[in-house]
């Protein structure tokens, strides 16, 4: 009876070839190539995961080993790239055997015709895919990172051999790839505290406390600080003079509830050290005449260009708590405290014995009514501005009574309306001298 499929129809109903006897030892061999090849594939990848999970501890011991194995790995571990480059290109070679002998041992063990379908192509693809991923990569890279010492020993002469043995190409591998990574970092992104800040935004969820993200801000911005700009300037400064008794230095201290103020000699600008409260007690019920001046400590006086990370540095070093701040010509600006550069982190602090003295007021979200001795840096705080908004027109001025003067040239009448920016100024209360008091409006 006449067969009624086409031929080749009939052909791919059969999926195996019939294999001869001379094809069976070469099919086992083929399998056996596989197998071999897999599990030298598995090994050279999970050393990776093995070599760099050695922890520190760790690496301290197997210096102080003497064995082959423990001089390979340190050897290994101190050329990380070479390592890397030793593992892949041998872990390369082992995969594309692996493919090579799968495909032979398909072509002795598939029909012919099976082999030239898309199906087909896609299995064999997908298989191999899944071999090489599954046994090979993911699960001797688990047990790897599990068992990191006993695998490193393992692997720790193999690798440092074959690193040896692939040398022309890891020495390729490696300068090629530190060519790149010295092109990308001259092309590097630099990241500015504005996309910190910004990155600390987007990320904040709705539940976090507001207090928090200040924090955060305030770390942010810490390194990017003078003294200058956080620096409480000379008309506000409380100062000892040399010539009181030693009751009226009492009275003083009792007066304003400092622990520690400067002592001038008639002038700021004389400052001669630094008087606490600390070294005055003891002596609280001596007379008028007692000589207080033996309990002066030497000053500290600190550049206002200094950045304040590094003068929180100086006062933890030298168990200084204040600083005298003077500028380029070698005038005293004002004083510094270790108070004012852990506000910059955490907001304003108030002890007991502060006084509930408020530089501003808020009238509504955009509307702000600020003392004239405020900082511009505090200022930008409080409006949520960036304080770059004055940079090119504060000129020397560190108040925003200061810009106000530098925005206008002169002191300004009281009732004056001072444009800039998205910025509208008035002035409120002014006397000969100063501006006591600005009103702000943002227009946003």
């Amino acid at each position: 009876m006449e067969n009624p499929l086409p031929e080749r129809s009939y052909q791919l109903l059969h999926i195996f070839n019939e294999v001869t006897t001379g094809e069976i030892a070469s099919t086992v061999i083929a399998i056996i190539i596989i197998l071999i090849l897999l599990f030298c594939s598995a090994l050279v990848a999970g050393s990776e995961n093995a070599f760099f999970s050695i922890p520190k501890q760790k690496l301290d011991e197997i210096k102080s080993e003497d064995s082959p194995a423990s001089k390979a790995i340190m050897f290994l571990l101190n050329k990380p790239k070479t390592l890397l480059a030793t593992i892949l290109i041998t872990n390369n070679f082992i995969n594309i055997a692996f493919v090579l002998v799968s495909n032979t041992l398909f072509d002795l063990l598939i029909n012919p015709e099976i082999q030239k379908t898309t199906s087909f192509f896609v299995f064999q693809v997908t298989f191999i895919t899944f071999i090489i991923v599954f046994l090979a990569e993911i699960t001797p890279k688990i047990y790897a990172t599990q068992h990191y010492m006993s695998f490193s020993r393992l692997m720790a002469l193999p690798i440092y051999y074959l690193s040896k043995f692939w040398s022309p190409f890891v020495w390729i591998l490696v300068k090629s790839t530190s060519i790149i990574d010295k092109r990308i970092t001259k092309k590097g992104h630099m990241v500015t505290v504005d996309d910190l800040e910004h990155a600390i935004e987007i990320t904040s969820h709705a539940n976090q406390p507001r207090q928090e993200k200040e924090i955060l801000k305030g770390i942010v911005n810490f390194g990017n600080t003078d003294v200058k700009q956080i620096s409480r300037p000379r008309m506000d400064v409380k100062s000892v003079d040399l010539s009181w008794d030693f009751k009226q230095v009492m009275a003083y201290f009792n007066e304003w509830g400092y622990s520690r103020m400067p002592v001038c000699d008639s002038s700021f600008d004389k400052v001669k050290g630094i008087l606490t409260m600390k070294d005055l007690l003891p002596h609280i019920e001596k007379p008028a005449n007692y000589k207080w001046h033996t309990l002066i400590r030497e000053a500290f006086f600190v550049p206002e260009s200094k950045m304040i990370d590094d003068l929180l540095k100086e006062f933890q070093t030298q168990r200084k708590h204040i600083a005298i701040v003077f500028d380029e010509f070698g005038g005293n600006l004002g004083i510094v405290t270790m108070e004012d550069i852990l506000e910059e982190i955490f907001g304003e602090i108030h002890d007991e014995f502060d006084e509930d003295e408020r530089l501003y007021s808020q009238l509504d979200a955009n509307t702000f009514i600020f003392e004239g001795k405020t900082l511009i840096n505090d200022v930008c705080k409080l409006m949520k501005v960036d304080p770059d908004s004055f940079e090119k027109a504060k000129g020397e001025a560190e108040t925003l009574a200061g810009l106000l003067l530098e925005l206008n040239g002169k002191l300004p009448f009281r009732g004056q309306k001072i444009e800039h920016s998205i910025f509208s100024f008035t002035v409120e209360a002014v006397d000969k001298r100063r501006i006591s008091r600005i009103k702000v409006v943002v227009k946003r």
